[in-house]
């Protein structure tokens, strides 16, 4: 049979480790696809360096749009990213009837519901399995092995830069700026790092995890975003006293009683006994609760050229499996059948239920923790745990570590301001959400 033939947008990082998988691993993919996967096409402004990195028997582009236009290409790998040129070129390539495939977790978190949308309407599909924590296998785990469970709920470390950066943060005991540098200067870590380490990338993925684990349309948008960039090295190390570590988390759970989703990115306390807070580096994990399975915990490379361009052939040859098959009975896009999918509601912050860290720094007299428990008590949160730092000879301050049980946050932020205002309260409160995950 003719080899399937893929145009590729981009060959970067992910582009040429893409090429370089197909290239290596010929033989045993068309084993598992039922025919061979060519990559016959590249796109790429620098079309020098694009030909050397895939030779003379390839055709070389400078625009996109001609490997979307050409009829004998029946995939389109998307590895630009962005939301600009990336979207227009994959908007075309459906409207063209060809099937894509892309890395872009930032293009379909944000208009992923019109792109699978069309993607539906023209009978072809659209492959994102490198868009979500790089070389692990999580959007198909959701998606097709864990079909016969309710997600109740999942946590995930989805961004390797802030994993790294909180993982040397608590090894060497230094503040969030020195580590970023060091990041930088080791390449984890890119020139302008806003997307992750104020949250935002993590964010797009665990939209899409959401989406698919509750049957629900892509909702970035309603997503509470929190970075790194506010953690200070001394709660990381008040954290381990208590046997917990901070992780960015991106958190997605279903609240059946009050009809909605909860689905938030923020630094977040773990029991250090978890084995997703032994996770270091810049490795990934995810962990998914479903009511018949239990927990499951997929862990792996988030990122990087092969790691990421094994979840790029792994679409390509899912779509080469099913290239022929009937559109109404491939696995839907985001694991529900289309008509049966819900616009439950993303809830706001103020009514997500979590416990807290908080740190105060206080005046070392007194009363204080008295007045401050008192508050939390008339606010109905009930404390876990009270950690106070000894006081050096003729310090007037000290540090107090209160971990608190479950509580809805807007009490939580209601207590905050109260203790805020206390005379004796001598800095802003620190405070970090804490999960049990159990």
């Amino acid at each position: 049979m003719k080899p399937i033939q893929v145009g590729l947008l981009g060959i970067g990082t992910v582009g040429s480790g893409t090429f370089q998988v197909l290239a290596r691993n010929q033989a045993e993919i068309r084993r598992r696809a039922g025919r061979g996967i060519e990559i016959t096409m590249v796109a790429d402004l620098d079309t020098e360096r694009a030909r050397a990195i895939v030779g003379p028997e390839v055709q070389v582009v400078a625009d996109g749009r001609a490997i979307v236009a050409n009829p004998d290409i029946d995939i389109v790998i998307e590895l630009i990213g962005g939301y600009g040129i990336a979207k227009t070129l994959v908007m075309e390539a459906i409207a063209a009837g060809k099937h894509v495939v892309t890395a872009n977790k930032a293009l379909l978190a944000v208009h992923g519901t019109e792109i699978f949308a069309a993607a539906r309407a023209k009978g072809v599909m659209v492959g994102f399995e490198a868009a979500v924590a790089g070389g692990i296998p999580i959007i198909k785990a959701l998606r097709e092995g864990l079909t016969a469970n309710r997600i109740e709920w999942i946590a995930g470390i989805i961004n390797g830069t802030t994993n790294f950066i909180l993982s040397e943060m608590r090894d060497k005991g230094l503040d969030f700026g020195v580590v970023l540098k060091e990041a930088q200067r080791l390449g984890y870590a890119e020139a302008d790092p806003t997307f992750d380490i104020e949250g935002v990338d993590a964010a797009h993925k665990a939209s899409i995890m959401s989406a698919i684990a509750f049957g629900t349309p892509v909702q970035f948008g309603q997503a509470h975003v929190e970075g790194i960039t506010k953690l200070q090295a001394a709660d990381i190390r008040y954290a381990e006293q208590l046997g917990y570590r901070i992780k960015l988390l991106g958190i997605t759970k279903r609240r059946d009683d009050v009809g909605g989703i909860e689905l938030r990115v923020h630094p977040t306390l773990v029991p250090a006994k978890r084995l997703i807070a032994n996770v270091e580096g810049a490795m990934n994990a995810v962990v998914v609760q479903g009511d018949a399975v239990g927990t499951t915990l997929y862990y792996g490379k988030g990122a990087g050229s092969e790691p990421t361009a094994s979840a790029v052939v792994a679409d390509l040859v899912d779509i080469t499996r099913l290239h022929t098959a009937d559109a109404d009975h491939r696995v839907p896009h985001l694991a529900f059948q289309p008509d049966a999918t819900a616009a439950t509601p993303i809830l706001p912050i103020s009514d997500v239920v979590t416990a807290f860290y908080l740190r105060l720094q206080v005046a070392d007299q007194t009363g204080v923790l008295s007045r401050i428990t008192t508050i939390l008590a008339e606010h109905d949160i009930s404390i876990d745990a009270v950690l106070q730092r000894e006081s050096a000879e003729g310090e007037k301050q000290t540090d107090l570590i209160i971990l608190t049980h479950d509580t809805v946050e807007g009490r939580m932020r209601a207590a905050l301001a109260q203790m805020q205002a206390l005379p004796t309260v001598l800095a802003p409160i620190v405070n970090i959400r804490k999960e049990e995950l159990s």
